[in-house]
């Protein structure tokens, strides 16, 4: 049996037991984490707060359901995480977790159910045929390979993987197929036509992500997440990388935390590098391919794009942060501070963001 099989098998008789409790079953506690569960599995990625009230109802529809139980509901922090360590070991060997991950944007807390398995996109098995998931793999590509930390990719582009992986499949029906990605929430649509990927795709398909592109991927020096969209410090081969509302929400006297450069009081105003659709230049549609022992042959031979890197990225994409850290003059915004942020204006970072590939230069 293949290994989604086996995932699919393993899901489908850990739901049958996710059905609300009635008057003909013998109700107990564990009942909370199974409506939970079933809660989340309906409606995939949610924010935190309604992952919150989900858990409530669940406690509350339990004890409505036998008066013997006296279940009681703390809604701290502190009980949150202690409820999602418990769920997480109790899915843990379907190879299943309940992650949380901020929205690249908004900065909101969002979690969803995911598939902890980094090989595949068993995800998207249930909605998509092999074709339209060899589609989606290829414009997954092209957003992780898009130069200058662009992480998206023009509808040009992403159609052009139709003929580049020889699918059967028309223009049109390549057209209606990444609309229907970004109608379920595996891609983002910009006002400029250019594809990125969501907050679904980060949270559910985060280990595929690092597995097949682990020189591709950003971490953000506050929140150590992945990052897609954001800013980076214009001092050459400085590593810092921040989201926009971590910018926002920790201030080191508007200096980079790691190379002490003035920085401007706004994420958006130049010198600052943009991350993201901000940093893709005109020209940049060239296809590139992760690049293996089987195809690193052919990538030396395309032709190397006639623009020049900003001085920032000096020939080299992802570099190790380790030595970037935050010291005790770290402000933060106490306007923009909700519990969703860490209190301690001390963090440090020390994600890897390794060299970027040749193929990227």
């Amino acid at each position: 049996m293949s290994r989604s099989r086996l995932n699919a098998s393993f899901i489908l008789t850990f739901t049958s037991r996710l059905t609300p409790p009635t008057f003909t079953m013998v109700v107990s506690a564990g009942d909370v984490d199974r409506l939970f569960l079933q809660a989340t599995l309906s409606r995939g990625v949610m924010s935190v707060e309604l992952a919150k009230n989900l858990w409530a109802r669940s406690v509350q529809i339990v004890n409505d359901s036998n008066s013997a139980l006296k279940i009681q509901h703390n809604g701290s922090k502190d009980a949150w995480n202690e409820f999602l360590t418990r769920i997480n070991r109790s899915i843990d060997k379907l190879d299943l977790e309940v992650k949380v991950l901020h929205d690249e944007e908004s900065g909101r807390e969002m979690c969803a159910l995911v598939n902890t398995k980094g090989d595949e996109i068993a995800q998207l098995a249930t909605d998509y045929t092999p074709a339209e998931i060899t589609f989606f793999k290829g414009v997954v590509e092209q957003i992780m390979l898009a130069p200058h930390e662009a992480y998206s990719v023009s509808s040009l582009a992403a159609l052009r993987e139709i003929n580049e992986l020889k699918l059967s499949m028309t223009k049109s029906q390549g057209e209606i197929l990444l609309a229907s990605f970004v109608a379920k929430g595996w891609l983002l649509k910009s006002k400029l036509g250019r594809y990125s990927l969501s907050t679904r795709s980060l949270l559910e398909l985060q280990p595929y992500l690092k597995s097949t592109y682990p020189d591709e991927i950003l971490e953000c020096t506050v929140c150590m997440e992945i990052l897609t969209r954001g800013l980076a410090c214009y001092t050459p081969n400085c590593k810092v990388r921040m989201h926009h509302h971590c910018f926002a929400r920790y201030r080191r006297s508007s200096e980079c935390p790691s190379c002490s450069t003035k920085w401007p009081q706004q994420a958006k105003d130049k010198p600052l590098v943009p991350v993201g659709e901000g940093a893709a230049r005109e020209g940049d549609g060239r296809r590139r391919r992760a690049q293996t022992q089987d195809s690193s042959d052919a990538e030396e031979e395309e032709p190397e794009p006639t623009q020049e890197e900003t001085p920032k990225q000096n020939g080299k994409r992802r570099q190790s942060n380790k030595n970037v850290k935050f010291d005790a003059s770290m402000e933060t915004d106490e306007d923009e501070e909700d519990e969703s942020v860490p209190s301690q204006t001390q963090a440090r970072a020390e994600g890897s963001q390794r060299s970027r590939r040749s193929t990227r230069r």
